[in-house]
């Protein structure tokens, strides 16, 4: 991937979300709520306090991660469909 976020943003892609409901229903494309769980791609360098000083992000590139429902932009880089968003925009890393 060509594409490097500046400052506190980061890229993450979805994880696709199961097909089958337990009872083992499938369900169409259109009827599934779109994953809020993805995998940090890329992150930026981080942000800049009051005094100019670099504060690096907590997130980095491999994290799980969960983030809110309508948190960042979607964008598709090199046929993949991505989410950036700001790293304040990520609720929590998984594991």
């Amino acid at each position: 991937m060509k594409f490097r976020p500046l400052h506190d943003r980061i890229v993450v892609k979805r994880v696709t979300s199961e097909e089958k409901t337990k009872g083992g229903i499938i369900i169409p494309d259109t009827a599934q709520e779109k994953p809020q769980e993805g995998e940090v791609v890329s992150v930026g360098p981080g942000a800049r306090d009051e005094s100019g000083k670099l504060v690096p992000l907590d997130v980095k590139k491999g994290d799980k991660v969960l983030f809110g429902k309508w948190s960042g932009t979607e964008v598709k880089i090199d046929g993949q469909e991505l989410l950036i968003m700001k790293e304040s925009d990520v609720m929590g890393v998984i594991g």
